[in-house]
């Protein structure tokens, strides 16, 4: 079975698998670990408030998703993706040996800076790099990807079991520690590996050839841009000034943070719509391309609380004794990943034989689905949050439950609405609406971070209404995509 794999796959692909592996291993593994670090007033932890903590890990998760903006940059003009990726592991690991050190708060920002700083460099390059083995597209490039996601499920649910334990069992620097000898395998195998079977790929930053036209366009974007700089500045000024927000605080910066993305997002899209130069074809599928932002935003904002309010939940609420001993409750985590790794192919298998039938769902069905096995999954936690305000601990198949729940609603959006970008994305402007959905997933858990600081410690009965809150609208945002899901489909020009 080996041999047969290899001759269906070039070799550089498993190079990048193992890569990728690794370097999930050190970012899940740390961020299961990263709150209980915040929460933590018993092993030497930061001794943060929920509140504070949440909007922190929110801050840093969606740091990781937004600084793929200048990664994909420095590549694409500067470096070149090989070197990208290459120095963007080494920050990594530098980040997490800075975190490994118990040295007090100002080292430990300055680690969790470094760690996303550098993920953002490797992140959205990596991919890159798979996509060039496969010039040719097709069936063997998505089964490549397949290949690719699995890899990256696995790294985190190794990171989440051996990061988790450490971190919860022995020392939480000790964690952080282990996070960065992963990241030193995925840089082992990236070097030893791209020099023999990368070779040509990645090298330099695509040539640019500059016209006229290119340059006036640019100065043009340019005006646009630091215009914008200047408006953020204002509203952000007006915003702390009337004390709408409070950004000396972390819960205030996240919000602040919030706004800086939706309005960037929306201008971009605006600017497309209107000044981008589109045919109206290319007009209707950057209107779905909003409402796929909308719904991916929302989406991250509910999946991602796995490692803020479920975290909470799984160690305050949850019953966790196996016989004498007591599950780490980062574990709960690993679900997801678990989940994936079994059901992926399934669901790949579902989509070509109802494919075959003609019956394969339209990509805002697919959407609807994934937004409402969402809300289900919170209806789930309604339940189990009722039983944990009464002083139960709640059984742990709520949790597992709701995480099997969330990945079957992950594997039928985040795969296909990536497809949906690459396909629906005017030719022009693909690379950059590629972006644009990384920036819907950090908005995403952006709120998740928001969202969690809503968990006051001493008041447990507000639980049931904060799932409900999640539940009821990811569910209707699900219902309305599968209520207009044939016009959105036909603002689509014939795309499927």
């Amino acid at each position: 079975m080996p041999s047969q794999i290899s001759q269906k796959h070039p070799t550089g692909l498993y190079v990048l698998f193992f890569a990728e592996m690794w370097e999930r291993f050190s970012y899940y593994g740390m961020r299961a670990i990263l709150l209980l670090f915040l929460i933590d007033t018993v092993k030497g932890g930061m001794s943060m408030n929920a509140s504070e903590s949440a909007a922190i890990y929110g801050i840093y998760t969606a740091s990781v998703y937004l600084l793929t903006l200048p990664g994909g940059w420095l590549a694409d003009n500067i470096l070149g993706q090989k070197k990208a990726i290459w120095y963007g592991g080494i920050v990594i690991m530098i980040g997490h040996i800075i975190l490994a050190v118990p040295a007090g708060s100002a080292i430990f920002f300055l680690g969790l800076t470094t760690v996303a700083v550098g993920t953002g460099l490797l992140k959205p390059n990596i991919s890159s790099i798979v996509g060039e083995l496969y010039p040719e597209g097709g069936a063997r490039r998505d089964a490549a990807f397949s290949i690719f996601y699995m890899g990256i499920n696995l790294g985190s649910f190794l990171g989440i079991a051996i990061v988790g334990y450490l971190g919860e069992r022995i020392s939480w620097h000790l964690g952080f520690g282990a996070a960065a000898i992963g990241m030193l395998l995925g840089l082992v195998v990236f070097r030893i590996g791209s020099e023999r079977h990368l070779k040509g790929m990645g090298e330099v930053p695509p040539a640019r050839i500059s016209t006229p036209e290119s340059d006036a366009q640019s100065g043009t974007n340019k005006k646009l841009g630091y215009g914008l700089v200047i408006l953020l500045i204002g509203l952000l000024t007006v915003l702390q000034l009337s004390g709408t927000i409070d950004m000396t605080t972390a819960q205030g910066l996240a919000k602040g943070a919030g706004v800086i993305i939706v309005i960037i997002s929306a201008s971009y899209f605006l600017f497309i719509l209107f000044a981008g130069g589109l045919t109206r074809v290319e007009q209707k599928r950057v209107l779905v391309l909003i409402i796929l932002f909308l719904a991916i935003a929302l989406f991250w904002a509910g999946y991602e609380q796995a490692g803020t309010s479920l975290q909470i939940f799984a160690e305050r609420h949850t019953q966790r004794m196996v016989g004498g001993w007591e599950v780490p409750s980062s574990w709960f985590q690993n679900f997801q990943p678990t989940f994936v790794l079994i059901f992926a192919p399934v669901l790949a298998s579902l989509w070509i034989f109802l494919s075959s039938k003609s019956l394969n769902p339209s990509i805002p069905v697919k959407f609807a689905a994934g937004l409402i096995l969402l809300g289900l999954s919170f209806f789930v936690m309604v339940a189990a949050s009722n039983i944990a305000v009464q002083g139960n601990l709640t059984s742990p198949f709520f949790l597992i439950f709701t995480y099997f729940l969330h990945t079957i609603g992950e594997l039928c959006v985040s795969p296909v609405g990536l497809s949906s970008y690459t396909k629906l994305a005017p030719k022009r402007y693909v690379s950059q609406l590629m972006g644009i959905w990384f920036v819907g997933a950090s908005l995403g858990n952006l709120i998740a971070g928001i969202f969690a600081g809503g968990f006051d410690e001493e008041n447990v009965m507000q639980m049931p209404a904060l799932f409900n809150q999640v539940a009821i609208i990811t569910t209707a945002f699900g219902l309305l995509l599968l209520i207009f899901w044939k016009p959105i489909k036909g603002w689509m020009g014939g795309i499927s």
